[in-house]
Parts: structure tokens; C-alpha cells; sequence
């Protein structure tokens, strides 16, 4: 009577593995994090030229923040999520910086001034 079989351990693997490997067709590099960094801080400061107090430049750039947002979620499904990465961090960023300068405005003349 012959002995059973070994189980291999796994260690050294007799052959390929049982269930496929997932390779991203794009996956997160620095370089993507910073093109994306680098297009959103564009697209803020254009869209932030076009004020002309702080309440139209915070406009601007809550909407500037939007269509990039909407941007970075067509790029996480459908393209690099890297550059998606950068453009979300950068545009939080952006609309930190709109906060605060909307914030000094009320604290310096007490009037809201986004209407």
C-alpha cells in the first residue's frame, strides 16, 4: 500500500497559481499624483481669476471644485487614479483656502459675504 500524497506547503510552487493575478492598467505613481496635482491647481487658479471680490471668487471656486471633483470620479472609474488622486487633494485644498479667505472677509468686516 502506497502512502498518501503530500499537500505542498506553498513555499515552492509545483505550477501556476490556481486563480488569476490582477495587474492594474494604471496604477497610483507619484508622477500620476502630481500631473493631477499640477492640472487641478490650473483649472482652481483659472477658474479663480475670473473673480472679482471674495464672494465671486469663492463662487468660482466652489464650482471650479465641483466640475473637477466630477472629473477625479470619471478618471477613478474609467482612467488613472493617480491623477484622480491629485486633482481631489488639490481641489480640497483649494476650497480650504476659499474658506478662509471668505472667513477673514466675515471676521474683519462682521458681514457674511458670499450675499
Amino acid at each position: 500500500m502506497r502512502p498518501a500524497p503530500r499537500t505542498p506547503s506553498g513555499l515552492f510552487p509545483a505550477g501556476p497559481p490556481t486563480r488569476p493575478t490582477f495587474r492594474e492598467p494604471h496604477p497610483v505613481t507619484g508622477a500620476g499624483v502630481a500631473v493631477g496635482g499640477g492640472a487641478g491647481a490650473t483649472w482652481l487658479l483659472l477658474f479663480g481669476l475670473l473673480g472679482t471680490d471674495v464672494a465671486s471668487y469663492a463662487w468660482w471656486t466652489v464650482v471650479a471644485g465641483l466640475l473637477a471633483w466630477l472629473a477625479a470620479l470619471l478618471l477613478v472609474r474609467h482612467g488613472d487614479r493617480g491623477v484622480a488622486t491629485g486633482v481631489a487633494i488639490v481641489t480640497a485644498g483649494g476650497w480650504s483656502i476659499a474658506a478662509a479667505i471668505v472667513a477673514v472677509r466675515w471676521a474683519t468686516t462682521a458681514d457674511w459675504p458670499l450675499w
